[in-house]
């Protein structure tokens, strides 16, 4: 067994993540009855937006207040906005407590400048978080050695597409990337746009999955991460690689792909105007629910087998402000985050595609969950996405570059050089 298969397995242990990048407008402030403190209720700033989500972290709320010891108010704001305004948040006079988002290098970056509160107290003084992998333990660590992030749940991406549809057009899963241009060739043939993107609107990130996915396919994830933390170039021949390899895809995805946010993408994936999206399950918290056992997903298809196996699967939970006037209630709010309790709350509450945290808690239990937690153990690494192993900083010359290229695919040497000499203002700040 290798150092990168025994980290992945450790690391399966308590994945997580709240699942939810999901971008519906509005704000929504739940409060609920309980002993007050005199500081008031712990304040929980949301990214959580999709509406099976978003009220999944309102039930999580209720049943915080009912335990008696505090009470937190939820504030839910748009994905999108909530990443732009995150940076706002933490360094304003009076910033929010409580925050959603990820672990890692982006958490870490938050740290570095002594925004984060230091969670030891809670990580040493909670008995589930005793019992998270050393994986977890490590993701959640920033450099300066303190625990600042308590993670809640995880998910995967993966090739998701409809079973009736693939039953209707006479199609299955492919097993190789052979298979996967044949499966494009015949649903291209049927008068149906194979792969559907979303990258319009605000949702250009989703266009980094798939040069994740190429990329630790082709180069492998030690390689990927190493080039996010500026080790490699992006104008080296092993990227323009990855993009050699995109532009043999090009004619298949939809022609309105670039055009549009994943949401309406995923609506032409489940009304079967488009075959299949590399997307994440959190797409299915504003899916109908009566589709819902109706979604399926295969692996991103293998490229070389020589490269050793990774998967996306991203962690999300919470992280605290340094500046909270409300520590102690902001301790009390991550200890029960971090229990197995709070986790299947939000997991019964939301579409149930996220697989919980800590390891005393229930999944779903869906075959969809099934197959995606074996579809994760079986990768010998994991990678988390684009800007949770680089930073939320480097994510906007991603957007750039990746925007560029499927505008126009044969400028991809000048995309490349730019997309270099802007990570590196990042890299060097």
């Amino acid at each position: 067994m290798t150092n990168h298969q025994t980290g992945r397995r450790r690391f399966l242990a308590g994945l997580g993540a709240a699942g939810t990048t999901a971008l519906l407008s509005g704000c929504v402030t739940s409060t609920s009855s309980g002993k007050s403190s005199s500081k008031g209720a712990v304040t929980l700033q949301s990214n959580v937006s999709a509406p099976q989500a978003k009220a999944a972290m309102e039930d999580l709320v209720a049943a915080y207040a009912k335990k008696g010891s505090a009470r937190a108010s939820l504030n839910t704001v748009a994905a999108e906005t909530f990443r732009t305004q995150l940076p706002t948040y933490l360094t304003s006079a009076n910033p929010p407590d409580v925050y959603t988002w990820y672990p890692g290098s982006v958490a870490d970056a938050y740290a570095k400048k002594d925004l984060l509160l230091d969670l030891d107290q809670v990580w040493n003084s909670s008995p589930d978080l005793k019992s998270y992998s050393k994986a977890l333990h490590s993701l959640c660590t920033a450099s300066s050695g303190k625990k600042v992030f308590v993670p809640a749940t995880y998910y995967w991406w993966g090739m998701f597409y409809r079973r009736s549809n693939f039953a209707k057009w006479g199609v299955s899963e492919p097993k190789s990337w052979d298979d996967f241009l044949d499966l494009c060739d015949k649903l291209k043939s049927k008068g149906i746009d194979p792969i559907g993107l979303g990258a319009g609107g605000n949702t250009a990130w989703v266009a980094s999955a798939w040069f994740d996915y190429l990329d630790i396919r082709i180069n492998g994830a030690e390689y990927h991460r190493e080039l996010l933390a500026g080790k490699h170039r992006f104008d080296d021949p092993e990227v323009r690689k990855v993009f050699d390899r995109w532009q043999e895809l090009l004619p298949y995805f939809d022609p309105n792909g670039a055009a549009v946010p994943f949401q309406d993408a995923t609506t032409t994936l489940l009304n079967g105007r488009s075959g299949m999206m590399l997307i994440g399950t959190f797409f299915a918290d504003a899916a109908p629910k009566d589709a819902l056992d109706d979604i399926d997903f295969f692996r991103f298809p293998v490229i070389d087998p020589k490269i050793p196996l990774a998967e996306e699967a991203p962690v999300d939970g919470y992280f605290a402000s340094a500046r909270t006037g409300r520590r102690d209630q902001v301790v009390d709010l991550m200890s029960y985050l971090a229990t197995a309790e709070s986790q299947e709350i939000y997991i019964k509450g939301s579409s149930g595609t996220v697989l919980p945290c800590n390891p005393k808690a229930k999944d779903a239990g869906t075959a969809l969950v099934k197959k995606g937690r074996a579809h994760v153990e079986e990768a010998a690494e994991i990678t988390q996405f684009f800007n949770r192993d680089s930073s939320d900083a480097l994510q906007p010359t991603a957007d750039t570059a990746l925007t560029r290229f499927l505008a126009k695919p044969k400028e991809i040497d000048s995309i490349l050089t730019g997309w270099q000499r802007d990570a590196e203002k990042i890299w060097n700040a």
